[in-house]
């Protein structure tokens, strides 16, 4: 089961999600809800703790690893994301790298979901580098065979910007699931698989500003 881990860019730090920030959720998420569309995003504190220990529940099953977005331009948490629907292939192995004598799985395939920003970190990149930061743990560290993304159909935004990372358009699912506005929601579905990790890596480091020492 991945362990709990923090990731850190030029200016995002995904820190794992925890009870400790909920307040400073809530203050994220009570910014302009109307960018809120088509992502359910808790309202409130009780909303927030449910949301919270949800999450942790399924990392205590291994089922996904959920980040708390810490901005650090402003030093302040402005969202959340995850990765998640981890599915195993392979059997334990060391974890994490390096480790002696501890064994754990790593996941073979996994999504990157439940992303929410408040309306001020919106547009500024730090969606971007946060699924970088993902990427790179999942392609590099895990080594998965793919990365599933997932969007309503109708959320132009947020399929935007998942194509911009290069992701493929491997369909659209119909009558999917029920949406953040209470209808039935067609779903896109978007890969990158494990080949075409250098190039979107490339991709991503141009538009990031990152690059290779030569």
């Amino acid at each position: 089961m991945p362990a709990f881990v923090t990731l850190s860019g030029r200016s995002v730090r995904l820190e794992p999600l925890s009870l400790a920030v909920v307040d400073d959720l809530v203050i994220a998420a009570s910014e302009d809800r109307s960018t809120y569309a088509f992502t359910r995003v808790p309202r409130g504190r009780e909303e927030m703790v449910s949301y919270v220990e949800a999450a942790l529940a399924e990392q205590a099953e291994g089922r996904t690893l959920p980040f708390a977005v810490r901005w650090l331009h402003t030093d302040r948490i402005v969202g959340a994301t995850r990765l998640m629907h981890l599915e195993y292939w392979q059997g334990p192995m060391p974890w994490p790298p390096g480790a002696r004598g501890a064994v754990g799985e790593v996941p073979s395939v996994a999504d990157i979901g439940y992303t929410w920003l408040a309306a001020s970190a919106q547009g500024t990149g730090v969606n971007r580098e946060s699924k970088y930061l993902m990427l790179s743990l999942a392609f590099e560290t895990w080594q998965v065979h793919r990365i599933t993304l997932k969007a309503d159909v109708r959320n132009t935004r947020s399929r935007a910007a998942i194509e911009a990372l290069g992701a493929h358009l491997d369909g659209v699912r119909r009558a999917e699931t029920r949406g953040a506005d209470d209808t039935v929601r067609d779903t896109a579905y978007y890969s990158i698989l494990s080949s075409e990790w250098p190039a979107v890596r490339e991709r991503l480091h141009t538009r990031l500003g990152l690059f290779e020492a030569a």
